[in-house]
Protein backbone atom coordinates (compact mmCIF):
# COMPACT_ATOMS: atom_id res chain seq x y z
CA UNK A 1 0.00 0.00 0.00
CA UNK A 2 2.91 2.34 0.70
CA UNK A 3 4.95 1.57 -1.81
CA UNK A 4 1.66 1.84 -4.01
CA UNK A 5 0.70 5.17 -2.56
CA UNK A 6 4.33 6.87 -3.22
CA UNK A 7 4.09 5.98 -6.86
CA UNK A 8 0.70 7.62 -6.91
CA UNK A 9 1.40 10.47 -5.16
CA UNK A 10 4.86 11.26 -7.65
CA UNK A 11 2.17 10.19 -11.10
CA UNK A 12 0.24 13.33 -9.11
CA UNK A 13 3.28 15.84 -9.83
CA UNK A 14 5.16 15.01 -6.69
CA UNK A 15 4.23 18.56 -5.03
CA UNK A 16 4.93 18.86 -1.75
CA UNK A 17 2.25 22.14 -1.65
CA UNK A 18 -0.17 19.81 -3.20
CA UNK A 19 0.34 16.78 -0.96
CA UNK A 20 0.48 18.58 2.41
CA UNK A 21 -2.89 20.56 1.60
CA UNK A 22 -4.39 17.54 0.60
CA UNK A 23 -3.31 15.58 3.73
CA UNK A 24 -4.59 18.58 6.11
CA UNK A 25 -8.05 18.72 4.11
CA UNK A 26 -8.13 15.29 5.14
CA UNK A 27 -6.89 15.33 8.21
CA UNK A 28 -9.54 18.17 9.06
CA UNK A 29 -12.42 15.71 7.36
CA UNK A 30 -11.38 12.60 9.31
CA UNK A 31 -11.35 14.69 13.20
CA UNK A 32 -14.68 16.57 11.92
CA UNK A 33 -16.47 12.74 11.00
CA UNK A 34 -14.88 11.34 14.11
CA UNK A 35 -14.61 13.77 17.00
CA UNK A 36 -13.45 12.83 20.42
CA UNK A 37 -16.49 10.88 22.21
CA UNK A 38 -15.21 10.97 25.69
CA UNK A 39 -12.61 13.32 27.77
CA UNK A 40 -9.37 14.67 27.30
CA UNK A 41 -7.28 13.98 30.68
CA UNK A 42 -3.99 16.31 31.37
CA UNK A 43 -1.15 14.12 31.57
CA UNK A 44 1.96 15.00 31.33
CA UNK A 45 2.04 18.02 29.23
CA UNK A 46 -0.56 16.62 26.70
CA UNK A 47 -3.83 15.05 27.12
CA UNK A 48 -5.11 11.30 27.08
CA UNK A 49 -8.26 10.94 25.63
CA UNK A 50 -9.99 8.44 27.46
CA UNK A 51 -14.34 7.31 27.54
CA UNK A 52 -15.69 5.77 30.80
CA UNK A 53 -18.93 3.63 30.18
CA UNK A 54 -21.36 1.97 33.02
CA UNK A 55 -20.54 0.95 36.18
CA UNK A 56 -19.19 -1.64 38.52
CA UNK A 57 -15.63 -3.06 38.41
CA UNK A 58 -13.05 -1.05 36.87
CA UNK A 59 -11.73 -2.83 33.28
CA UNK A 60 -9.19 -0.48 30.98
CA UNK A 61 -9.02 -1.16 27.55
CA UNK A 62 -6.27 -0.51 25.16
CA UNK A 63 -6.20 -0.56 21.68
CA UNK A 64 -3.46 -2.14 19.14
CA UNK A 65 -1.49 -0.49 16.20
CA UNK A 66 -3.10 1.57 13.79
CA UNK A 67 -6.08 1.92 16.40
CA UNK A 68 -8.18 4.53 18.74
CA UNK A 69 -10.74 3.61 20.96
CA UNK A 70 -13.60 2.81 18.69
CA UNK A 71 -12.52 -0.44 17.83
CA UNK A 72 -13.79 -1.23 21.09
CA UNK A 73 -17.09 0.92 20.91
CA UNK A 74 -18.35 -1.12 18.24
CA UNK A 75 -18.97 -3.73 20.19
CA UNK A 76 -17.18 -4.78 23.56
CA UNK A 77 -16.93 -1.78 25.35
CA UNK A 78 -21.11 -1.92 25.31
CA UNK A 79 -21.55 -5.29 26.44
CA UNK A 80 -18.58 -4.84 29.31
CA UNK A 81 -20.65 -1.72 30.52
CA UNK A 82 -23.38 -3.96 31.66
CA UNK A 83 -21.49 -5.16 34.40
CA UNK A 84 -18.35 -3.37 34.76
CA UNK A 85 -16.77 0.40 34.77
CA UNK A 86 -15.32 0.24 31.22
CA UNK A 87 -12.49 2.74 31.13
CA UNK A 88 -11.20 3.34 27.45
CA UNK A 89 -7.68 4.97 26.91
CA UNK A 90 -6.20 6.21 23.66
CA UNK A 91 -2.91 5.53 23.72
CA UNK A 92 -0.45 7.82 22.97
CA UNK A 93 -0.36 9.97 19.50
CA UNK A 94 -3.29 8.00 17.87
CA UNK A 95 -6.96 8.71 18.27
CA UNK A 96 -7.40 11.81 20.16
CA UNK A 97 -4.46 11.68 22.48
CA UNK A 98 -1.10 13.53 22.42
CA UNK A 99 1.94 12.12 20.83
CA UNK A 100 4.85 11.75 23.78
CA UNK A 101 7.29 11.46 21.35
CA UNK A 102 10.31 8.96 21.43
CA UNK A 103 9.48 7.81 25.18
CA UNK A 104 6.59 6.03 23.26
CA UNK A 105 8.43 2.99 22.28
CA UNK A 106 9.18 1.40 25.20
CA UNK A 107 5.44 -0.13 26.73
CA UNK A 108 6.47 0.90 30.01
CA UNK A 109 6.48 4.30 29.21
CA UNK A 110 3.31 4.50 27.47
CA UNK A 111 1.97 2.15 30.56
CA UNK A 112 3.23 4.35 33.04
CA UNK A 113 1.38 8.23 31.06
CA UNK A 114 -1.65 6.04 30.91
CA UNK A 115 -2.19 5.20 34.12
CA UNK A 116 -1.31 8.89 35.02
CA UNK A 117 -5.02 9.23 33.47
CA UNK A 118 -6.72 6.25 35.07
CA UNK A 119 -5.46 7.79 38.21
CA UNK A 120 -7.05 11.27 37.68
CA UNK A 121 -10.25 8.75 36.52
CA UNK A 122 -10.09 7.15 39.77
CA UNK A 123 -9.48 3.38 38.52
CA UNK A 124 -8.69 1.22 41.80
CA UNK A 125 -7.60 -2.76 41.08
CA UNK A 126 -8.64 -2.75 37.32
CA UNK A 127 -8.65 -5.69 35.12
CA UNK A 128 -6.74 -4.87 32.12
CA UNK A 129 -6.91 -5.89 28.82
CA UNK A 130 -5.03 -5.77 25.80
CA UNK A 131 -5.45 -6.31 21.98
CA UNK A 132 -2.68 -6.94 19.73
CA UNK A 133 0.21 -3.76 20.39
CA UNK A 134 -2.15 -3.11 23.52
CA UNK A 135 -1.38 -6.50 24.90
CA UNK A 136 2.14 -5.14 25.36
CA UNK A 137 1.05 -2.20 27.08
CA UNK A 138 -1.08 -4.20 29.44
CA UNK A 139 1.70 -6.32 30.49
CA UNK A 140 4.13 -3.39 31.32
CA UNK A 141 1.33 -2.05 33.51
CA UNK A 142 1.39 -5.54 35.25
CA UNK A 143 4.60 -5.03 35.77
CA UNK A 144 5.22 -1.34 36.20
CA UNK A 145 1.73 -0.82 38.79
CA UNK A 146 1.73 -0.43 42.37
CA UNK A 147 -0.95 0.23 44.85
CA UNK A 148 -4.46 1.45 43.58
CA UNK A 149 -3.63 0.69 39.79
CA UNK A 150 -1.76 -2.11 40.03
CA UNK A 151 -4.26 -5.14 37.60
CA UNK A 152 -6.56 -6.89 39.71
CA UNK A 153 -6.06 -9.27 36.58
CA UNK A 154 -5.02 -9.29 33.11
CA UNK A 155 -6.36 -10.42 29.77
CA UNK A 156 -4.42 -10.62 26.77
CA UNK A 157 -6.16 -10.33 23.62
CA UNK A 158 -3.86 -11.16 20.52
CA UNK A 159 -1.29 -9.44 22.17
CA UNK A 160 2.25 -8.79 20.95
CA UNK A 161 3.93 -9.74 24.09
CA UNK A 162 7.00 -11.69 23.12
CA UNK A 163 10.50 -10.90 20.85
CA UNK A 164 9.98 -12.38 17.37
CA UNK A 165 12.49 -13.72 14.59
CA UNK A 166 13.58 -11.00 11.90
CA UNK A 167 12.05 -7.77 10.83
CA UNK A 168 8.92 -5.96 10.21
CA UNK A 169 7.11 -5.55 7.03
CA UNK A 170 7.41 -2.92 4.36
CA UNK A 171 4.69 -0.58 5.48
CA UNK A 172 6.44 -0.10 8.82
CA UNK A 173 10.07 0.10 6.97
CA UNK A 174 8.94 2.92 5.31
CA UNK A 175 6.65 5.08 7.39
CA UNK A 176 8.95 4.53 10.05
CA UNK A 177 12.37 5.32 8.17
CA UNK A 178 13.77 8.48 8.60
CA UNK A 179 14.09 9.83 5.47
CA UNK A 180 11.31 7.64 3.26
CA UNK A 181 9.02 8.20 5.72
CA UNK A 182 9.02 12.12 5.14
CA UNK A 183 8.07 10.63 1.38
CA UNK A 184 5.91 8.10 2.53
CA UNK A 185 3.67 9.31 5.54
CA UNK A 186 2.17 12.65 3.72
CA UNK A 187 1.53 10.35 0.34
CA UNK A 188 -0.30 7.92 2.39
CA UNK A 189 -2.16 10.41 4.41
CA UNK A 190 -3.11 12.31 1.29
CA UNK A 191 -3.95 9.72 -1.06
CA UNK A 192 -4.82 7.05 0.43
CA UNK A 193 -8.06 5.04 -1.74
CA UNK A 194 -11.00 3.32 0.10
CA UNK A 195 -10.27 0.68 -1.74
CA UNK A 196 -6.89 0.58 -0.44
CA UNK A 197 -8.31 1.81 3.16
CA UNK A 198 -10.93 -1.38 3.11
CA UNK A 199 -7.92 -3.69 1.87
CA UNK A 200 -5.85 -2.95 4.88
CA UNK A 201 -9.19 -3.51 7.27
CA UNK A 202 -9.50 -6.94 5.36
CA UNK A 203 -6.36 -7.93 5.89
CA UNK A 204 -6.34 -7.43 9.98
CA UNK A 205 -9.76 -9.35 10.05
CA UNK A 206 -8.84 -12.13 7.91
CA UNK A 207 -9.56 -15.23 7.33
CA UNK A 208 -12.75 -13.88 9.29
CA UNK A 209 -15.25 -11.73 7.60
CA UNK A 210 -15.10 -8.21 8.55
CA UNK A 211 -18.65 -6.82 10.50
CA UNK A 212 -20.71 -4.86 8.39
CA UNK A 213 -20.52 -1.37 10.20
CA UNK A 214 -16.90 -1.52 11.51
CA UNK A 215 -14.70 0.54 8.59
CA UNK A 216 -17.30 3.35 9.03
CA UNK A 217 -17.66 2.96 12.85
CA UNK A 218 -14.04 2.85 13.65
CA UNK A 219 -13.00 6.02 11.73
CA UNK A 220 -9.59 5.08 9.34
CA UNK A 221 -9.40 8.18 8.79
CA UNK A 222 -7.94 9.08 12.51
CA UNK A 223 -5.16 6.54 11.65
CA UNK A 224 -4.23 7.84 8.67
CA UNK A 225 -3.32 11.75 9.88
CA UNK A 226 0.73 12.24 9.41
CA UNK A 227 1.82 12.53 13.15
CA UNK A 228 -0.35 8.92 14.31
CA UNK A 229 1.50 7.23 11.43
CA UNK A 230 4.47 8.37 12.56
CA UNK A 231 3.97 7.51 15.96
CA UNK A 232 2.48 4.38 15.24
CA UNK A 233 5.20 3.32 13.46
CA UNK A 234 7.68 4.78 15.47
CA UNK A 235 6.14 2.28 18.19
CA UNK A 236 5.89 -0.88 16.65
CA UNK A 237 9.80 -0.20 14.92
CA UNK A 238 10.74 -0.28 18.76
CA UNK A 239 8.73 -2.67 20.53
CA UNK A 240 11.12 -5.82 20.34
CA UNK A 241 13.53 -4.99 22.17
CA UNK A 242 11.56 -4.06 25.06
CA UNK A 243 9.56 -7.57 24.43
CA UNK A 244 12.62 -9.13 25.01
CA UNK A 245 13.65 -7.57 28.15
CA UNK A 246 10.07 -7.92 29.32
CA UNK A 247 9.82 -11.43 28.46
CA UNK A 248 12.59 -12.12 31.39
CA UNK A 249 10.23 -10.63 33.94
CA UNK A 250 6.65 -12.14 32.90
CA UNK A 251 7.41 -15.08 35.56
CA UNK A 252 6.89 -12.66 37.97
CA UNK A 253 3.46 -11.76 37.75
CA UNK A 254 1.01 -13.60 40.00
CA UNK A 255 -2.08 -11.90 38.92
CA UNK A 256 -4.73 -14.40 36.98
CA UNK A 257 -3.86 -13.64 33.32
CA UNK A 258 -6.14 -14.84 30.49
CA UNK A 259 -4.40 -15.42 26.80
CA UNK A 260 -7.15 -15.35 24.27
CA UNK A 261 -5.45 -15.92 20.78
CA UNK A 262 -6.82 -17.19 17.31
CA UNK A 263 -4.79 -19.80 15.50
CA UNK A 264 -5.24 -18.59 12.23
CA UNK A 265 -3.78 -14.45 12.93
CA UNK A 266 -1.19 -13.42 10.44
CA UNK A 267 -1.17 -10.19 12.10
CA UNK A 268 0.48 -11.34 15.44
CA UNK A 269 0.65 -14.99 15.32
CA UNK A 270 0.40 -17.15 18.25
CA UNK A 271 2.66 -19.51 18.03
CA UNK A 272 5.35 -16.68 18.38
CA UNK A 273 3.35 -15.13 20.92
CA UNK A 274 0.62 -16.32 22.60
CA UNK A 275 1.75 -19.90 23.17
CA UNK A 276 5.10 -18.68 25.17
CA UNK A 277 4.08 -16.49 26.46
CA UNK A 278 1.66 -18.81 28.59
CA UNK A 279 4.33 -20.90 28.95
CA UNK A 280 6.18 -17.81 31.01
CA UNK A 281 3.35 -17.30 32.99
CA UNK A 282 2.48 -19.20 36.11
CA UNK A 283 -1.13 -17.75 36.51
CA UNK A 284 -1.92 -17.97 32.97
CA UNK A 285 -4.84 -19.55 31.03
CA UNK A 286 -4.41 -19.89 27.55
CA UNK A 287 -7.45 -20.35 25.17
CA UNK A 288 -6.67 -21.22 21.36
CA UNK A 289 -9.64 -20.13 18.65
CA UNK A 290 -9.43 -22.32 16.09
CA UNK A 291 -9.49 -20.80 12.45
CA UNK A 292 -10.04 -16.85 13.75
CA UNK A 293 -7.91 -14.49 12.95
CA UNK A 294 -6.54 -11.28 14.88
CA UNK A 295 -9.90 -9.66 15.94
CA UNK A 296 -11.50 -12.11 18.39
CA UNK A 297 -13.18 -9.79 20.11
CA UNK A 298 -15.19 -8.91 17.22
CA UNK A 299 -15.06 -12.43 15.45
CA UNK A 300 -15.48 -14.49 18.57
CA UNK A 301 -16.80 -12.47 21.31
CA UNK A 302 -18.12 -15.63 23.58
CA UNK A 303 -15.24 -16.95 24.02
CA UNK A 304 -13.42 -12.97 24.93
CA UNK A 305 -16.25 -12.63 27.04
CA UNK A 306 -15.77 -15.97 29.09
CA UNK A 307 -12.17 -15.27 29.49
CA UNK A 308 -12.90 -11.82 31.14
CA UNK A 309 -15.22 -13.60 33.28
CA UNK A 310 -13.20 -16.26 34.37
CA UNK A 311 -10.32 -13.26 35.05
CA UNK A 312 -12.55 -11.51 37.30
CA UNK A 313 -13.72 -13.99 39.26
CA UNK A 314 -10.10 -15.63 39.69
CA UNK A 315 -9.25 -12.12 40.60
CA UNK A 316 -12.14 -11.58 43.35
CA UNK A 317 -11.01 -15.32 45.03
CA UNK A 318 -7.35 -14.66 44.92
CA UNK A 319 -8.22 -10.86 46.57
Amino acid sequence: MATSLILGAAALGGSGLLTSRRARERERAAEAAYPPIGQLVPVGGGMVHAHVMGSGRDIVLLHGASGNIRDFTFGLAQTLAHQFRVILLDRPGLGWSSDMGPDDQAPAAQALHLMQAAEVLGVRRPLVLGHSYGGAIALAWALEARGALAPAAVVVLAGASMPWEGGLDRWYTLTGHPVISQLAVPAIAAFATPAQIEASITGIFAPDPVPPGYAAHFGAGLTLRRWSLMANARQVRGLKPHLRQMAGMYPGLRMPVEIVHGTSDGVVPADIHAIPLARLLPSARLTLLPDTGHMPHHTAPKPVMDAIRRAVAASDGAG
